[in-house]
């Protein structure tokens, strides 16, 4: 397929390129700064774009078949700015199909309960978790576009490629423990599943071990 994953340098981003361009897509990696991209690859076009901006996210995204949005930020105003510019730039490039990146933060950890609620949510990622949780509200406002936001598991880190987990849907999914953890290879290929075989279209999922 020909796909956008915006913040494509980012944590999560550089995963999500991997894989896509591992299964063969091509992908145009929308960043802010082009030379943290230092993958080469014939099916890989960088572009450096101003994403709190409509037109050039139209402009960056024209042609392809679905955007990722891997874009973070910690600041809440910023980030529902970004993601109103990224929905407004889809729309108007004729493309239906979006995937966002979300926070766990926005899943249930008991019914009605959602884990940045919580008095024991760690105070250094409240703010990160409360932009993408309105952003996700944002995003399920769009009825005429085939949405999809994937939130990872509580703990997402750099590690092994398994390719064994268990999705959800809007609740924290954990192991026996109680833990809950993916590593950004295994989430990647949830993401790049979802976009190939679509199962989630106006859903939120999520994973974990």
């Amino acid at each position: 397929m020909k796909v956008v994953i915006i913040g494509a340098s980012g944590f999560v981003g550089s995963a999500i390129l991997n894989e896509a361009l591992n299964r063969g897509h091509v992908v145009t990696a929308i960043v802010r700064n082009p030379e943290k991209i230092s993958i080469t690859s014939p099916n890989l076009k960088v572009v450096k774009a101003d994403v709190t901006n409509a037109e050039e996210v139209a402009k960056a995204v024209a042609g392809n078949e679905a955007v990722i949005s891997s874009y973070s930020s910690f600041d809440t105003p910023t980030y529902v700015t970004a993601i109103n510019a990224i929905i407004d730039g889809t729309r108007k490039a004729g493309i239906k199909r979006i995937l966002a990146v979300s926070g766990a933060g926005s899943l249930e950890v008991a019914p009605g309960v959602q884990m940045v609620d919580t008095p024991s949510f760690p105070a250094e990622w409240k703010g990160g978790a409360l932009a993408t949780r309105e952003a996700f509200y944002v995003i399920r406002q769009q009825n005429d576009l085939d949405w999809t936001v994937f939130s990872p598991a509580a703990e997402i880190a750099p590690g092994e490629r398994t390719g064994k987990f268990r999705l959800g849907k809007d609740q924290l999914v954990t192991d026996a423990d109680g833990h809950s953890r993916i590593s950004t290879a295994d989430y990647a290929i949830a993401m790049i599943d979802e976009l190939e075989k679509p199962q989630h279209i106006k859903a939120r999922f999520t994973i974990a071990y």
